[in-house]
């Protein structure tokens, strides 16, 4: 209680400080919530604050103009705006309309001396709503080593570093890089072949080598050059290998067989047809064939 009582008896010591209103207006702070301020120009008419508007107090009407066409272009339509209207009887000053304006049209004021002595004079239209624009301060400076904003930073950017870097396909071979062209799949296939056949052919003659050795006889040499002839025919009557295909190369298809008689096809599911019962013959053009 004593604490409660020196806190009394100080501020009944202090000289207070009362702002003769409306004489003097109060300093209010730039985001104070007073009024909302509508600018025309920048409106297109896109209806996004009212959709949004939770308490559906804002009123739109338009009408779509067409535009003379350029020379050599086409004309265009675009909405012109009749009527914005704002009911500040059923506004809860949520803000939300301002938020999702996309095109900036709908500004805080902090002008809040708009009072009515009946309630049904609390709806303003647009030419009143426009005088408010007037009273929109402008918006406080960035602070020190805050990011710019990205439109003045992209347009303040020169075009050679705008440009995107060339693909990868269009840029040469990097340094250090053979340019000799990759194998084809053929080729190193038909390497692989002759290494097998060569490692096999040593294989046969060490062991062509190591039964004369031990026989003591010379036959094993004549079993060699036996086996080398017959290496040599083999290799002679394959067919010669197919030339290699670029990667790029489309694949080969084989070309269609004419159909001659296309009643002889079987459906399919259709069951064949008997071979032993004689063919039915059928009336008409089609049995006479």
């Amino acid at each position: 209680m004593a604490k409660g009582l020196a806190v009394t008896m100080r501020h009944m010591l202090q000289k207070s400080e009362t702002q003769q209103y409306p004489e003097v207006h109060p300093d209010l702070p730039a985001r104070s919530r007073g009024v909302i301020a509508l600018v025309e120009e920048n409106c297109t008419v896109c209806m996004l604050c009212a959709r949004e508007c939770p308490d559906w107090c804002i009123y739109i009407d338009s009408h779509k103009e067409t535009l003379p066409a350029p020379e050599g272009g086409r004309p265009r339509a675009r909405n012109v705006l009749d009527r914005f209207a704002i009911d500040f009887s059923l506004c809860m000053y949520c803000g939300i309309c301002i938020e999702v304006c996309p095109f900036d049209a709908l500004f805080w004021s902090p002008e809040f001396e708009y009072a009515e002595y009946d309630i049904r004079d609390l709806l303003h239209e647009k030419d009143r709503l426009g005088e408010w624009a007037a009273t929109v301060p402008p918006p406080p400076a960035h602070e020190v080593g805050a990011e710019s904003p990205k439109e003045l930073s992209a347009g303040s950017r020169p075009a050679a570093a705008r440009r995107t870097a060339p693909p990868a396909s269009a840029r040469g071979p990097a340094e250090g890089t053979s340019l000799a062209p990759e194998a084809a799949p053929g080729t190193a296939h038909k390497a692989t072949r002759d290494t097998a056949q060569g490692a096999e052919r040593a294989t046969t003659q060490d062991a062509a080598q190591d039964t004369g050795q031990d026989t003591g006889q010379g036959p094993g040499r004549d079993a060699v050059q036996d086996t080398d002839r017959e290496t040599a025919r083999e290799t002679a009557r394959r067919p010669a290998a197919e030339p290699a295909k670029g990667p790029e190369s489309p694949p080969r298809r084989e070309p269609p067989r004419a159909m001659r008689d296309i009643r002889s096809i079987r459906p399919p599911g259709s069951l064949p047809k008997n071979a032993g019962s004689p063919p039915q013959k059928k009336d008409g053009p089609e049995g006479e064939r």
